[in-house]
């Protein structure tokens, strides 16, 4: 019969490790709401105790209690294991991760590595060398031109900073003998006056008829 028509368990897929820690973990939330409600019962039994006098009755709520607690102890312990384990899965399942990414960056370091030779195999090294001069040859020239173009043909190449010094130095000795330029314009000899300056109110005279007036 398995050989006519298969083993339909054999194509069920075998759970991941993912599926194991979920599975884990909803295990561990149903313990954990086992454990609130264990709680909410010790709370009950303690009030219970808190209201009754020693005896029976008293002692009857107590070892409830203790069952319930010891219940609690047992599901605590078992989700103490169950949280072992699936930290156990989960550090398993980051190191498998980690190390489908460092199987896929050698991949693709291999890739790259044979890309790599492939390309410089095509690059010959003695050309890029003589283009290398030959630029070097290249920038040479054109900085000997521009040096050419920007020669001055009419200040000599070396001009003496003392001789400058001394030059200046004369400029200033000659001004000093001249004196300022206002002294200068006094000194000038004034324009011809042709008539005397007439004042407000008097009727203008000729300078030739004053002249006869006074002799």
């Amino acid at each position: 019969m398995n050989r006519l028509f298969g083993n339909s368990a054999s194509k069920k897929p075998k759970p991941t490790l993912q599926d194991a820690i979920n599975s884990t973990d909803t295990r561990m939330a149903s313990i954990e709401v086992k454990i609130r409600k264990l709680d909410g019962e010790l709370t009950r039994y303690k009030e219970q105790m808190a209201k009754l006098r020693n005896g029976p009755g008293k002692d009857a709520v107590q070892q409830r209690a203790l069952r319930t607690l010891k219940q609690k102890r047992m599901y605590e312990a078992q989700i103490a294991q169950l949280t072992q384990q699936s930290f156990n899965m989960e550090s398993a399942a980051l190191a498998t991760e980690n190390l489908r990414n460092t199987m896929a960056t050698v991949d693709a370091m291999n890739v790259a590595n044979k890309e790599l030779r492939k390309t410089y195999g095509k690059i010959d090294i003695d050309k890029i060398e003589n283009m290398h001069y030959d630029m070097e040859d290249l920038l040479e020239q054109a900085n000997e031109i521009q040096e050419m173009l920007g020669r001055s043909y009419a200040v000599p190449d070396e001009i003496d900073e003392a001789d400058l010094e001394a030059e200046l130095d004369a400029l200033a000795l000659e001004e000093e003998e001249e004196g300022p330029s206002y002294l200068q314009d006094l000194n000038k000899v004034p324009d011809f006056i042709d008539e005397a300056p007439v004042e407000v109110g008097e009727t203008p005279v000729r300078q030739e008829e004053a002249v006869k007036t006074t002799v």
